[in-house]
């Protein structure tokens, strides 16, 4: 058994302990400590609950506490599903394209997560679709930049119209050379840059009308190549030469003249590197736990997963990370348990674990409603005491696919490709989160939340925004 433990502190013989292919256990199910509202002056969230228990027999963590340890209780294994509403909300996702990382940029009913640079273009939702007919020459852009990706998105286009998918792009861009990639849909164009062409860039092989009912582009940004297809047919490669290219943006729906409609606007990020070797925790660390824990968590690598048990504890990665996108699979043991993880936190200590923004994972809601997460836990996907998910779109006992998007202070999250947190970080800067806005790069770390957690985290992958 390959070990790995924190170093001794007064009192403690050891914090953490990891292992391979150890038996899970962990003690009697017990709903977890609620959570107060945020005062003047947060609590850490290495904070031990009123009354923490002692850790399972047969666990490979110990201390000195004297008591007498609880009895195991094996725990329930996650299931690889979907329940059957969250996949209607998620449609036309399917939960292969969830697990793959597939996200809906546009969910269907809302502009969630966009924003027009033009005040005066009457986006709206209509029948499903983000439809534009009248306003100035602009964009709808997402909140928040990508890099490498796949991109689907379906277009209908008034006879005539002039519209695009902008990539890469800025926020206002000026110059469609240096600002943006935009991949143009017009049945004309005065310099000939029709549907499918890159304006200013390179034009498709033949002239291609974006008119005539509901048309699809399959676009894949990969470094400095841009391959596109319609309808399922290849129509232009693009391979950027310049010595700078943009190498991330904004991605925009363009109203330029006439009637423009988009549905089934998707993304699945690509070239993310990942976190978990499959092996071990190589590339993680425990951190250090106070000074005489009652109770710590334990962290073991167990069927393909980190398998955490116990708490309070944290397990960080070794590297900082700045602005990037991250997707991460988490699953819970027992119902109504808390747990999360942490990003641009400090290097964890004995006196501050884990001082960083927090993504919740608790699956709690009220009255059944998945538009109603506890009021306290906030849902799964939650930028916790910053940010409450809009809807949770998770289940206990169920694997639940976690995309984050840390862009300066701009931050977003879906679960199961359903976006549930657009959020600005507006307050003055601070070292740490808990305190302010942080811009810094900072470590991710796995949080271990009170004597109850079982949960697991798997198939851990980053990809910097450039």
């Amino acid at each position: 058994m390959q070990r790995l433990s924190a170093l001794p502190t007064a009192g403690a013989l050891l914090a953490v302990i990891f292992c391979a292919g150890c038996p899970a256990t962990k003690p009697p199910e017990a709903k977890p400590p609620v959570a107060a509202e945020p005062a003047a002056t947060e609590p850490a969230a290495s904070e031990a609950p009123a009354k923490p228990a002692e850790p399972a027999k047969g666990t490979e963590t110990k201390t000195e506490s004297a008591a007498t340890p609880a009895a195991a209780v094996p725990s329930t294994p996650a299931r690889d599903e979907i329940s059957e509403d969250v996949l209607k909300l998620v449609a036309p996702l399917t939960k292969d394209q969830v697990r793959e990382g597939w996200i809906n940029l546009f969910d269907g009913t809302t502009l969630f997560g966009w924003t027009s640079n033009r005040e005066d273009i009457n986006w709206s939702v209509v029948d499903g679709t983000i439809s534009a007919d009248s306003g100035s020459n602009g964009l709808l852009l997402t909140s928040v930049p990508f890099a490498d990706y796949e991109l689907h998105c379906e277009f209908n286009a008034a006879e005539g119209a002039n519209s695009g998918v902008f990539l890469r792009t800025l926020f206002d861009p000026k110059d469609v050379k240096a600002d943006c990639y935009e991949l143009n849909i017009a049945d004309t164009q005065p310099e000939g840059y029709v549907t499918g062409s890159f304006v200013g860039r390179k034009q498709t092989a033949e002239p291609i009308k974006g008119s005539g009912g509901w048309k699809t582009f399959d676009v894949v940004v990969e470094g400095n190549r841009f391959d596109v297809k319609l309808d399922g047919k290849e129509v232009i490669s693009y391979l950027d030469e310049a010595p700078t290219i943009r190498r991330s943006g904004l991605i925009g729906l363009q109203k330029n003249s006439g009637k423009i409609q988009f549905r089934n606007v998707r993304l699945k990020p690509l070239n993310l590197q990942p976190l978990m070797n499959g092996v071990d925790l190589s590339g993680w660390r425990a951190v250090p736990p106070p000074a005489k824990p009652k109770s710590v968590a334990e962290f073991k690598w167990q069927e393909d997963a980190v398998h955490v048990t116990g708490g309070p504890g944290f397990l960080e990665t070794e590297k900082p990370y700045g602005d990037f996108v991250f997707q991460i699979d988490a699953a819970t043991h027992a119902r109504d348990l808390n747990s999360g993880f942490f990003f641009r936190a400090e290097p964890g200590s004995p006196t501050a674990q884990s001082n960083g923004y927090e993504v919740q994972v608790n699956n709690m809601m009220q009255e059944g409603d998945r538009t109603k997460p506890d009021k306290t836990q906030q849902g799964t996907g939650a930028i916790f005491r910053r940010a409450t998910a809009r809807v949770v779109a998770s289940d206990d006992f169920q694997w639940a696919t976690i995309t984050l998007v840390a862009s300066g202070p701009q931050f977003a999250t879906w679960v199961n490709g359903y976006p549930v947190v657009n959020w600005k970080d507006e307050r003055p800067a601070d070292p740490n989160p808990r305190k302010g806005l942080r811009l810094e790069p900072g470590h991710l770390s796995l949080q271990g939340h009170d004597p109850t957690t079982d949960v697991s985290f798997r198939k851990a992958r980053i990809g910097n925004l450039p």
